[in-house]
């Protein structure tokens, strides 16, 4: 009996597996209606806020992105700026230096050509000082001749000498002063 039990239940089993009954058919009806909820009731608890959460990752890398970007391009601009005031100093710095140069070259020139003014006005000075004093030379070479003269007149009125003895004194004062004298 127990064998036929085996296998009468062996045999049910095996009609059950192939034959479609009711019972299993809402057996299985009950639990794909399970599944699906119970796939919503997981989708609504744990499904949406791991997409939520990947979804914020995802716009957080993207706005990290965006903001990398746009430092990189601020960065790109500054940099182009710098570089371009650098240029725009050196340029004014030899602009600077050239202008310098220029300054110093002119201030050069103005004092050689004040230089040269001044050497001609004392050369200018010199010469008329030397004028002067030549025509004060010759001024007192002139008073010396005719205090020579007078004395000469003076000799030759209290001697009363002849001619032969005014000509040999004229000689004589000659000689003493030179003859120079008469030429300048």
């Amino acid at each position: 009996m127990v064998r036929e039990m085996i296998l009468l239940t062996a045999g049910e089993t095996y009609d059950r597996m192939f034959g479609l009954d009711w019972q299993l058919l809402a057996d299985a009806s009950l639990t794909l209606v399970a599944v699906f909820v119970l796939f919503f009731i997981m989708s609504y608890f744990l499904f949406n806020p791991a997409r939520r959460m990947l979804q914020n990752r995802k716009l957080k890398i993207q706005n990290e992105l965006e903001e990398a970007r746009t430092s990189l391009e601020k960065a790109e601009a500054m940099k182009a700026d710098y570089e371009g005031r650098i240029r725009n100093i050196e340029k004014e710095a030899e602009d600077i230096l050239s202008q310098a140069r220029k300054k110093a070259l002119a201030n050069e020139a103005q004092i050689i050509a004040e230089a040269h003014t001044e050497a001609g006005r004392i050369l200018e000075k010199a010469r008329m000082e030397a004028a002067l004093e030549k025509q004060k030379m010759a001024d007192d070479v002139k008073k010396e001749m005719i205090e020579i003269a007078s004395l000469m007149a003076g000799k030759v009125v209290s001697a009363s000498i002849d001619t032969t003895v005014q000509d040999q004194l004229f000689e004589e004062t000659l000689k003493e002063m030179g003859e120079n004298t008469w030429l300048s």
